[in-house]
């Protein structure tokens, strides 16, 4: 009682003890997600320029809604995009005075062609009335429900948006001009041409094992030129995965049901036996599919080629009333037996074809007229009527192809009106070993049907192979297990007790929804970029029908630059190739290719016709230091050691062959234009971006 007593006088500090404890919950939450300063109310920010939560996620759903099967994640990106397009060009428009008259708007809408052809607006001479649509925009406006009027100021927006997008990258692009001298500078690199004599020492020849290169070289190497090893924002995993699969005894049973429809069986229902026949006995099979699997009956049928390698030879070649199975296919066990079979339902083809100047997709190499096309093509086909059996190798050596002609004119599998008509029509009208000339669009076809192929209609009992509830309990306890142990002693020692296997480190950025071999799974993303989430934290993850993921978050990247797993790919092999070429430069001992060649080892060899246009050398690839140097050289005058892609060469210029003079370089200077023009607006979007303050905090949604 005297405890009771003392209770209740002290009842008002308890409750407000109580309280404070709540509020201090309570303001922790607020506190970490920025509620006060409303910080997590932000997407991100522009210069300064906000994205409000809110507004920003109504347009997220709406790309959902208009885009059907695009993910959140991928809506949320789009709308990013879209957005930050938007500020950055909305601030030149500023700068520039850049603005929209009402008039010019109007007259940007009007040329919508589901208002200009829209009979609502359209007078009786079929012309578009300025007068019924101004009619009808101001009853949107006066009418009650606001809600048409309010989608159309939003479509007014986006209208003016665009226009002043269009006027923008209008201005920009006149800006852009090609100079006399940048033309006569790519006719000379795509002409001049260079005859040379090289030593080469490639890199190859030295062992990885004596280069090592470390962690500090890698981030030492891209600090150099942080402009070219720029990366978003990254967060570096790792994890092991613990599957939910099911058991051998698990399988063993799934055996067990589904032979029962091997033999039929009997099966006790609301107290009652139900007899079941067997799979061979069934009379109507796409009755008996839809009543006991779990994948309907499906009418399609179905070609050799589209059904799985790995049963399509015994499913394809079943016997009436024949069953084949059980067998385990991506996940369900099976049994199947044929419905129905199709003759001729594809087709198997050899053919050349003989384009002239003119046809659709022809190469501007191609100079046969049509006369001389078709008469090649009917000589042709006179060979192979002599010679059935030399169509491949008459296909390989005169089609003009290309997706043929290495594999001897053959298209195997083709369905009907895969192919264009003629073409279609000759193949599935005619019986296997005719020949003849076809034309078409693309010139003249000179064929030979191959074969005809079947399709069967397979009637299939699946039954899915999963875990029972006991094997999930025994999975869940395992991942649980490995998850306290790695909190307690880390991933690598829990992966190796569990006796499992570390994924390889992945990189994410803060916008990505796919983690690799995991699918979507933008739960992982979110948790490695919170800000709660330090390094080497460990969480266990849900991955649907898959099982259990254990994530490690290995390290943060911040610094703009691309994340050392990625950087390892990429710059380690340079910082190799420096090395090696500082131990292959004290081998290249000597002034002449003859000295070179003597001191390393290595053969002189030939290039012929080389151009900056296509630096290539025989068998080492793109070597455009190499072809450049011999470009500037005299005839006869042989290069110092020359750092190139592959290795270190020495070059002895032969032969120059100069660019023949032309009155004007107009062709060259209407390439470089176009090319520049096309490029614009997209350089000037990423520059701005380059220069702007950009806040992205999609990493926390």
């Amino acid at each position: 009682m005297a405890i009771l007593s003392k209770i209740r006088q002290r009842s008002i500090l308890l409750v407000l003890i109580i309280a404070l404890a709540l509020f201090s919950f309570v303001l922790a939450d607020v506190i970490k997600s920025g509620g006060f300063s409303g910080g997590s109310n932000n997407i991100g920010s522009i210069n300064g320029t906000k994205f409000e939560y809110q507004e920003f996620m109504a347009k997220v759903a709406n790309v959902e809604k208009q885009q059907q099967g695009v993910s959140n994640t991928q809506a949320l990106n789009s709308v990013w995009e879209q957005e930050v397009r938007k500020a950055l060009l909305s601030e030149q428009y500023d700068k520039i005075g850049l603005l929209l008259g009402k008039e010019q708007l109007m007259a940007v809408i009007k040329n919508d062609p589901q208002l200009s052809q829209s009979p609502q607006f359209l007078n009786a001479a079929g012309k578009f009335d300025d007068k019924k649509f101004a009619e009808y925009i101001n009853s949107l406006q006066s009418a009650p429900d606001q809600t048409q009027w309010n989608q159309w100021k939003a479509y007014e927006i986006q209208i003016e948006d665009f226009a002043k997008e269009q006027m923008y990258n209008t201005l920009i692009k006149s800006s852009v001009y090609t100079t006399k001298a940048e033309g006569k500078l790519k006719y000379e690199r795509d002409n001049n041409k260079v005859d040379f004599d090289y030593v080469a020492l490639a890199f190859s020849t030295v062992s990885d094992d004596q280069v090592k290169v470390t962690d500090e070289e890698i981030i030492a190497y891209m600090k150099k030129s942080p402009k070219k090893f720029k990366s978003d924002n990254t967060r570096s995993i790792e994890y092991v995965l613990v599957e939910n699969k099911p058991s051998a005894a698990d399988e063993a049973a799934m055996k067990s049901k589904i032979d029962g429809f091997v033999n039929g069986k009997i099966e006790m229902k609301n107290g009652v036996n139900d007899t079941i026949p067997s799979f061979r006995s069934a009379t109507n099979l796409a009755d008996y599919v839809n009543k006991y699997s779990e994948i309907k009956f499906d009418s399609t049928y179905v070609a050799k080629k589209d059904i799985n390698p790995q049963f399509a030879e015994q499913l394809y070649t079943l016997a009436p009333g024949q069953v084949f199975g059980p067998y385990t296919d991506n996940g369900y066990s099976k049994l199947s037996r044929v419905a129905g079979r199709k003759s001729g339902a594809t087709a198997k083809v050899s053919h050349i074809l003989i384009a002239y100047k003119g046809a659709m997709q022809a190469a501007p190499s191609i100079k046969l007229t049509k006369e001389e096309a078709k008469a090649k093509a009917e000589g042709l086909l006179a060979q192979v009527n002599a010679n059935p059996s030399s169509i491949g190798m008459l296909a390989m050596v005169n089609s003009d192809d290309q997706g043929s002609k290495q594999n001897g004119g053959v298209y195997d599998n083709v369905a009907p009106k895969q192919m264009v008509k003629p073409f279609d029509d000759f193949l599935f009208n005619n019986p296997v070993g005719k020949t003849g000339v076809v034309e078409t669009d693309f010139g003249f076809h000179v064929m030979k049907v191959e074969g005809k192929n079947d399709a069967v209609l397979l009637a299939t009992v699946a039954l899915k192979v999963q875990p029972s509830e006991k094997t999930e309990d025994i999975n869940y306890n395992k991942a649980l297990k490995v998850e306290t142990d790695a909190l307690a002693n880390g991933l690598e020692k829990a992966a190796k007790k569990a006796a499992l296997t570390i994924a390889p480190v992945t990189s994410v950025k803060a916008y990505d929804e796919n983690v690799a071999n995991l699918g979507l799974q933008r739960q992982i993303v979110t948790w490695s970029f919170n800000d709660d989430t330090n390094v080497n934290d460990v969480k266990r993850f849900d991955i649907a029908n898959v099982g259990f993921a254990i994530v490690k978050l290995k390290s943060k990247n911040d610094d703009g630059l691309l994340p050392l797993e990625l950087a390892k790919q990429s710059v380690e092999p340079l910082i190799k190739n420096e090395k090696k070429a500082a131990i292959l430069k004290k081998k290249m001992t000597g002034t002449t290719l003859e000295a070179i060649s003597k001191s390393t080892g290595s053969s002189i060899s030939p290039a012929v016709g080389a151009s900056m246009a296509s630096p290539m050398i025989p068998n080492l690839g793109y070597e455009p230091k190499v072809v450049g140097a011999a470009l500037g050289l005299a005839s006869g005058k042989t290069s110092k050691v020359i750092e190139g892609n592959s290795g270190l060469f020495m070059v002895r210029t032969k032969a120059l062959t100069k660019a023949p003079a032309v009155k004007d370089y107009k062709t060259q200077i209407d390439q470089l234009n176009q090319q520049s023009k096309g490029a614009a607006s997209y350089r000037v979007v990423q520059g701005l971006k380059d220069k702007a303050d950009i806040v992205d905090n999609r990493g926390k949604f």
